[in-house]
């Protein structure tokens, strides 16, 4: 697992459950994550830490397969190979919602300022998804809320005759 915030710890997390061993990476001594999260990664027997570490190269995809990762210690610019068997990133998100700067609010990490769940600052405007929900970003509550917004789309139109 390579990252250093909550979703990285909630995802190493999960792959204890199938993996013997997780080993998370992460580019700085200190991590983003919240210290709830942080406390319970640290506690858990299967995961190991490997801080100060970026990857370097993925071994294994010419044969189609992740087998290990090439990694540089930032500190001491030391390079190591580790063998796995999967590659998770944990590293952030970037929300596709560029094109509505200007014409929609954003928040200073690019998502779509929405108020009531899916309700933009222009009436008629929905948004639904990973592009306004900076916190779960998770398949089901991207369903939950395109379900809220069509449901609201269809209130608007009815009562707009449109």
């Amino acid at each position: 697992m390579v990252g250093g915030g909550d979703s990285a710890m909630e995802e190493a997390l999960f792959l204890t459950r199938f993996a013997s061993k997780v080993t998370l990476l992460h580019r700085r001594e200190q991590f983003r994550a919240s210290r709830i999260m942080l406390d319970r990664a640290i506690a858990h027997p299967k995961i190991a830490f490997r801080t100060n570490t970026v990857i370097e190269d993925v071994l294994g995809v010419e044969d189609k397969e992740v087998k290990g990762v090439r990694l540089l210690d930032t500190k001491t610019g030391v390079e190591s190979e580790l063998g796995i068997s999967g590659l998770f990133l944990g590293i952030g998100h970037i929300p596709n919602a560029a094109m509505f700067a200007g014409q929609l609010d954003l928040d200073e990490d690019g998502y779509i300022k929405t108020h009531n769940d899916v309700f933009t600052r222009i009436p008629g405007v929905f948004a639904c998804g990973d592009v306004q929900d900076r916190r779960y970003r998770q398949a089901i509550t991207a369903a939950g809320t395109g379900c809220m917004a069509a449901l609201e789309v269809e209130k608007y139109l009815e009562e707009h005759g449109h």
